[in-house]
């Protein structure tokens, strides 16, 4: 074999995006607000963009404008979002307490360290490591951080937090410490074995139990946060007298324009600035033209989705049909991806509440007569409202869910039956039984 230098001449091809398909590419996954942002930050660097902010709120939709009129004052999100927030109130409280500087740092850091539901699950170790702190000036600072209102925070299970409450209001005592210490008895509905390890009867157990579910297991909760996530809607759809209506959340889109006015203004400069008008010129038409197409593609995609799923609209989550991004990406004449693309991170809101896009898309589930199959998403509410309808002494096993299923059309194995009450959170018949039949005595 010849080891020696050769020119070759090969052919092949390859897919070259260019920054302005990459740019295109990336405003068609932006919800309406991440567009706001990215804008306004476009719009810092290119002097020509002649840029209308979008109002940051949940929008009303052209059909709706009447009734979003309101002011500042009247947003109940406002009210929240102004709502002091967990660790201030902490701060607050460990500021006056009568601590050494010592203790008090630690109590601070230790309060900063707390998640928004008040718990504490960093580890000591962790936090004396990082803050170096002693292990000593930690347990110190989290004792003042647990005499905080609201009773409870600071706690690192669920057990210390219900303790903590129970310490309070004296009722601490060695029959309800036994019962904390086995919750999971009580979760799994078996009062006989509470009634042993507690030493109590069964009356005992059950005014237990109504105590503790008089506690508050997340007591940070109550507090407003640092931010607030709100699902603003990108598309509103609705149904009148000429049918099924589609538009765009207009409140919440940037309004940009080139401004060719400043551009005849500064072109006659010398080449340098010449040069660099061209370029920003081309820039801001290229970013108009995206923002165009960007909301022709919503637009498309979305009122296909809404067509496809018109009876969702009036009759709610059963008349979810079956529907996979193939399917509308071939009635619209777009790549997969592209469908993929406006479904991430868009709402939609309507008379049935906000969704996200991804929620319209659904694996069919067959039908017993066969035809058109049933969307997975209703086949989970129906299962949610058969088990919710269910009498305490007769639970619904998984055979009977299908049985019942299969009654009304669905074909469907128990292997998915019980994946879906898996999905939905709902535990399995014996366990429902035993928790709706100890909820019935008390």
């Amino acid at each position: 074999m010849s080891l020696s230098p050769r020119l070759e001449f090969r052919q092949q091809q390859s897919l070259v995006m260019t920054p302005q398909l990459q740019q295109a590419i990336k405003l068609l996954q932006m919800s309406n607000v991440e567009l706001a942002d990215y804008v306004s930050t476009e719009v810092e660097r290119n002097p020509l963009l002649d840029f209308q902010p979008a109002q940051h709120g949940t929008g009303t939709g052209p059909a709706r404008s009447a009734g979003g009129a309101q002011g500042a004052d009247d947003d109940p999100m406002s009210r929240v979002a102004e709502q002091i927030t967990l660790w201030e109130h902490l701060h607050e409280q460990i500021r006056f307490m009568r601590l050494g500087p010592d203790a008090r740092d630690a109590a601070l850091i230790i309060a900063d360290e707390l998640e928004e539901d008040g718990y504490l699950r960093a580890q000591p170790e962790d936090i004396s490591r990082r803050h170096r702190l002693s292990m000593a000036q930690i347990a110190e600072g989290l004792r003042a951080v647990q005499s905080c209102e609201p009773t409870g925070v600071g706690a690192r299970t669920l057990q210390e937090c219900l303790a903590l409450q129970l310490r309070e209001r004296d009722r601490l005592d060695p029959a309800m410490q036994a019962l904390l210490a086995n919750l999971h008895l009580s979760a799994k509905g078996r009062t006989q074995e509470l009634e042993r390890v507690c030493r109590v009867d069964a009356e005992d157990i059950a005014d237990m139990l109504v105590e503790l579910r008089e506690l508050d297991p997340k007591p940070g909760l109550k507090f407003g946060t640092a931010q607030i996530q709100v699902a603003v809607p990108d598309i509103f759809v609705s149904i009148g007298n000429a049918g099924i209506q589609v538009e765009l959340n207009t409140e919440t889109l940037p309004r940009v324009l080139v401004d060719n006015a400043y551009v005849a203004e500064l072109g006659e400069g010398d080449g340098a600035s010449k040069a660099f008008i061209s370029e920003c010129r081309s820039s801001a038409n290229w970013l108009v033209r995206s923002l165009e197409q960007r909301a022709r593609t919503i637009l498309k995609v979305a009122s296909e989705i809404a067509l496809q799923q018109e009876r969702f609209f009036s009759d709610g989550v059963g008349a979810l049909r079956p529907l996979t991004q193939r399917t509308v990406a071939e009635r619209v004449n777009l790549h997969e991806s592209t469908i993929s693309r406006v479904a991430a991170g868009k709402f939609l809101a309507c008379d049935q509440g906000t969704f996200e896009l991804r929620y319209f898309f659904s694996s069919a589930i067959q039908s017993v007569i066969g035809g058109e199959g049933y969307s997975s998403t209703a086949v989970q509410d129906r299962i949610r409202v058969m088990v919710d309808a269910e009498e305490p002494r007769a639970t619904l096993s998984d055979d009977a869910l299908v049985t019942m299923l299969k009654a009304e059309g669905i074909d469907i194995a128990r292997r998915t039956v019980a994946k879906y009450r898996g999905v939905l959170g709902i535990p399995s018949s014996v366990q429902r039984r035993r928790k709706k039949l100890s909820l019935s005595k008390v």
